[in-house]
């Protein structure tokens, strides 16, 4: 080591000693920093650590040191940027690291402190109650000052209140379920009876609301049956739904004549029957076409399972096929790994061409990222504040499904983003809900086992262009879909 690296190394750690002194009373340990004389490497382990710790909450679980830490992080990536000297730098990672640090072990503290009031706050924002407006809001900053006074040390404040601010996520909780689900339902009915539906449909306008009605009374009577809760809540949904389809229908039968509903119904049925290449049964009656109809699918899936358990069984064989191989040739262990190591590169990088050549420029952007390939979507559309992916959206996450399987069975994480229009509760909502129904999608149809998928929404967060335009928001609208190749020692 030369004498200036030397000088630099005591500069360092003298800076920071001083500037942990004037940040706390408190003593915590100081890790010796090592020279570095690439400082972005520092910079890239401190900004993958705070992402980490994003997706454990320890934002709000100790939002004093993480702010800290995240404003480490930005001098040093401006101390990079603008030049400064590389004891500066290392100055600031160094600084942001024992901030984390810090951070970690307070979050600990708050999890057990405040293990109700968490667990009550994560099944409010998972039911939507972001979007309650004040009320949430006021909850929130409640929620803060308790973890800010454990970030103090004055675990009594947080003790004292911690059960009602448990019951006010509770009650938050069940609201935002009546409010986002049954409330869209009471505005439908609402419409019916204001307009001619109710008299067009009434069977279907009785049903709605007896639906309604139950699905009200339940949620009333068993506020912790969650799952009961949002089943009922979603067949008032959609049955309030089914009701203005109806009443749609039945205006236009009501036009026709009898012979043009029914060839009306023979092309429907007719349609189905061509797209699963079945047997034209145009001459027998609609029940025995609807048969066929049903048959073929039955046997379609059938055959989807039988291809799935194919493949397994020749993935097997062929492992057992390579290690018999391997035996055979005579290799050491070590020889087998570097081999294996070698060949799953060379099959990583042959994926990565297949997967970029699924995709059209318009379609999404696919690059490598370490040892994970990266589909950024920039295609994908969804409703306006809603989270439900549309029939348009199809054929490219079909796309995301081949890309997957190609594969075998790897780490998934589906990463919602939003701008910066909105809240930051709501846009951290609803980036999860997005990401959320991506991978339900992808659960729905097989694609991978539930523990190998993995939704986080990061709302505003990690922007790719500015806010300011309505260009950049474009941009920052996005899907991004990791995913991580299992190894050989981790399963595959």
């Amino acid at each position: 080591m030369t004498l200036r690296k030397n000088i630099v190394y005591v500069f360092v750690i003298i800076s920071f000693l001083a500037f942990v002194t004037a940040c706390t009373t408190k003593k915590f340990a100081v890790k010796p920093l090592a020279e570095v004389e690439n400082p972005s490497d520092q910079i890239n382990r401190l900004e993958n650590a705070l992402s980490t710790a994003y997706k454990n909450q320890l934002n709000v679980l100790a939002p004093t040191w993480f702010a800290k830490a995240e404003s480490s992080l930005s001098e040093a990536k401006k101390g990079l940027e603008k030049g400064e000297k590389v004891s500066e730098i290392l100055l600031n990672t160094a600084q942001g690291q024992t901030q984390l640090q810090k951070a970690e072990e307070i979050g600990k503290v708050a999890r057990t402190t405040l293990g109700d009031v968490i667990k009550s706050r994560n099944l409010a924002r998972q039911a939507g109650a972001v979007n309650l407006g004040y009320d949430y809001t006021d909850a929130e900053q409640t929620f803060l000052s308790l973890t800010k006074a454990i970030e103090r040390g004055d675990l009594a404040y947080a003790e004292k209140r911690k059960a009602g601010l448990a019951e006010t996520f509770h009650s938050l909780e069940i609201r935002a379920i009546k409010d986002e689900t049954l409330g869209e339902v009471r505005k439908l009915i609402e419409q019916a009876e204001d307009s001619k539906v109710e008299k067009i449909a009434p069977r279907s306008f009785k049903i709605a609301q007896y639906k309604l009605s139950q699905a009200d009374a339940f949620i009333t009577e068993h506020p912790y049956d969650k799952e009961m809760i949002l089943q009922k809540a979603n067949e008032a949904l959609f049955m309030s739904q089914r009701l203005f389809q109806i009443s749609d229908q039945s205006e236009k039968f009501k036009d026709m004549k009898p012979e043009e509903i029914a060839l009306w119904m023979e092309n429907l049925l007719f349609d189905i029957t061509a797209k699963l290449e079945a047997t034209d049964m145009r001459n027998q009656s609609y029940k025995i076409q609807m048969k066929n109809i049903l048959a073929s699918i039955v046997a379609l899936q059938n055959d989807r399972r039988f291809m799935s358990e194919k493949v397994k069984t020749l993935k097997s064989e062929i492992e057992i096929k390579n290690s018999r191989i391997a035996k055979l040739e005579g290799k050491t262990q070590e020889q087998q790994i570097v081999q294996e190591r070698l060949t799953a590169e060379k099959r990583f990088n042959q994926l990565f061409i297949e997967v970029q050549n699924l995709f059209s420029p318009n379609e999404a952007e696919v690059y490598k990222k370490g040892d994970s390939l990266v589909i950024r979507l920039r295609a994908i559309q969804f409703p306006v504040g809603s989270s439900v992916i549309m029939p348009e959206n199809y054929p490219l996450i079909s796309k995301i499904q081949q890309s997957i399987r190609m594969f075998g069975e790897p780490d998934v994480t589906i990463e919602g983003h939003t701008d910066s229009t909105g809240s930051k509760e709501v846009n951290e909502h609803l980036s999860h809900q997005r990401a959320e129904s991506v991978r339900q999608y992808l659960l729905a149809n097989q694609t991978l086992p539930n523990d190998r998928i993995v939704a986080v929404g990061y709302g505003s967060s990690k922007p790719l262009a500015s806010n300011a335009t309505q260009e950049g928001r474009a941009i920052n609208r996005r899907i991004d879909v990791i995913i991580k190749p299992r190894t050989r020692s981790g399963g595959s």
